[in-house]
Order: structure tokens, then C-alpha cells, then sequence
């Protein structure tokens, strides 16, 4: 029983229309998923990653309009790392977010910078290892498309050693050489996990990260609930998202874990060639439809934008 690697990472954001400008546009990810947040259906749950929406590469954003900015601090991840192909990719990023109006610092691998609600991200040139998740957008050469996600790094909530028996002994981690880091390596994805001290409290708000999830295969699923549950983590039952299966639990710095399923996937209501370009609702709220569908701000895809244009 392996977890394999990352499923998704899920943030919050103030402005659904500004998270879509910058992750499919700016960033060039793919808009896979249009929907809302199942215990605030009032609200968008966006999802950007591959092509196919693939685990690995999915970020997801629950939007509260005008939500006030956050504060990573102690117990939250405060940086997603996402790979690019080469260090000349790393130079096609700075050139690209510069002329976006955003500045980032460059050192030897990595390009960082925040977006547009302080989330700190870093570019890194991606692990051999890892297959390249990328998605297809026309301003994006192929060469120098971001390939997934890489790895995070958080600020510890309690000591350093708090949950590393849940990491290693439970989840299938390895400890790294520097105290704080790990790797967790699955059949076909790696994903590098690093802790940091900070003296910062953690405001949860916009540009912040809700929580991370770890990729399990269906029929596994169960068994990882039950494996958790027996480290002493209060687990909850598991949950259908629509698009996969998860279970929850919060381990001990505080951060809040998922692991979720790979099925049924991102295509189950929506035509693979269309992902993200509807509005698509969790069962138990499409009789909000009528509802929704007239108070949700209307979203511009700049992807269907521009397929509309060059039609």
C-alpha cells in the first residue's frame, strides 16, 4: 500500500475572475473543473492542473468574494513549489511574470514570486523522476510548460519531530538529510515536503492554503482510513467529492490532510475536450441550479476566449 505522491492542493481566494486570469492565463494551467464548494455551495470551487486534470498537477481554490487577505504562520503551508522543464524555462518565467506585472527573485533552480493574493509559489526545474503534467495554452511554449507539482513547504506548529512517525511510519514518507524535509515517493509521482520554524500566527484568509491531499488508488482507500485511523488521527468517513473519494484528518502540526482517490475523474460530467467550461454542480446541489446559476459571477476562460476568437 503506497500513496502516490500528491492528488491536489486546495487555497482560498477573493476573486474568482482574478484566480483564473492568473492560474489559466498567466500560468497557462487548464481550467478543468467550474463548480462550487460543497459545504458553501454559494461559492466557487475552482480546480486548474493538465490536460486531463490529472492528480499530481490539480491546485483548487474555494473563492469567498472579497475574502480579506490571509497570513501563512505556524501550521500552514506557505509555498508551493511547481516544476518547469529547464533553467531556460526558469528564464521564460521571470521574463513572462515580469511583463504581467509580477516581480520574482531568481536563484539557482528556482524562480519565486506570489500571485496576485500574496500565495507564495517557486518555480523549480522539475525531478526526472516526475512525468510531466502539462497543460496545452497557446501563449505557453511546450517546452517551458509547467510539468505539475513539485513540493511544499510550511511553517511547524509544534515541534519539529511533532508528526514525523505519522509521516514515516504511517504514510509512507522518507526523512531527507536536512531535519524538516521529506520525500514521498509513489509508483509514477515523488513529491518533497519541508518544514520551517516560523514565530508568525497563521490568519487563514486569501492567498492562503485550506489544505494539501495525498494520492491514493481506489482500492486502497479504505484500507488508508483505517491505517490513519490506528496512528491516533481522528479520520473522517469517507467522503464522495464527485470527482473522487476522501477522507480527512488534521494531523499533528496542525496541518489539514486529505487523501483522495484517483476515480472517477474530472471527465465524469463533462466532455474530456470541454473540461471547465461549464458550470458543473455536486448532486446534492443541482436543485440550486436555477439559484446559482443567476448570483455566481460570470467567469471569462481564456482559454474558450481565445478558441472563440480564432474561430
Amino acid at each position: 500500500m503506497q500513496l502516490d505522491g500528491m492528488h491536489h492542493i486546495t487555497m482560498i481566494t477573493g476573486d474568482a475572475q482574478r484566480n483564473v486570469d492568473f492560474y489559466a492565463d498567466v500560468l497557462g494551467l487548464r481550467l478543468v473543473k467550474k463548480t462550487v464548494n460543497f459545504d458553501s455551495p454559494e461559492s466557487y470551487h475552482l480546480y486548474f492542473g493538465d490536460e486531463h486534470g490529472s492528480p499530481g498537477s490539480l491546485l483548487t481554490w474555494f473563492e469567498f468574494a472579497g475574502a480579506q487577505p490571509g497570513r501563512a504562520g505556524a501550521g500552514m503551508v506557505h509555498t508551493i513549489q511547481l516544476g518547469v522543464p529547464s533553467e531556460e524555462s526558469l528564464n521564460f518565467w521571470e521574463q513572462r511574470l515580469g511583463e504581467h506585472g509580477y516581480s520574482s527573485t531568481r536563484s539557482d533552480g528556482s524562480l519565486s514570486f506570489a500571485d496576485y493574493d500574496g500565495l507564495g509559489l517557486e518555480l523549480v526545474v522539475a525531478n526526472p523522476q516526475n512525468p510531466p503534467l502539462q497543460a496545452s495554452y497557446a501563449p505557453i511554449p511546450p517546452q517551458h510548460a509547467i510539468t505539475g507539482v513539485e513540493g511544499a513547504r510550511a511553517y511547524v506548529g509544534r515541534p519539529l519531530e511533532a508528526d514525523q512517525q505519522l509521516l514515516t511510519e504511517t504514510l509512507g514518507f522518507s526523512a531527507g538529510d536536512t531535519p524538516g524535509s521529506y520525500r514521498l515517493q509513489g509508483p509514477t509521482r515523488g513529491f518533497n515536503w519541508t518544514y520551517e520554524p516560523t514565530e508568525n500566527h497563521g490568519i487563514q484568509g486569501a492567498g492562503t492554503v485550506h489544505h494539501i491531499a495525498w494520492h491514493s488508488t481506489d482500492a486502497d482507500h479504505v484500507l488508508w482510513q483505517e491505517r490513519v485511523g490506528a496512528a491516533g488521527m481522528h479520520v473522517t468517513p469517507v467522503i464522495d467529492r464527485d470527482y473522487f473519494n476522501a477522507i480527512y484528518f488534521r494531523q499533528p502540526q496542525g496541518i489539514l490532510f486529505e487523501i483522495a482517490t484517483t476515480s472517477p475523474g474530472f471527465a465524469v460530467d463533462e466532455d474530456a475536450a470541454h473540461l471547465g467550461e461549464g458550470l458543473r454542480l455536486p448532486r446534492q446541489h443541482e436543485h440550486l441550479r436555477p439559484q446559482l446559476e443567476r448570483t455566481l459571477a460570470p467567469l471569462t476562460n481564456p482559454r474558450v476566449a481565445t478558441a472563440a476568437t480564432e474561430a
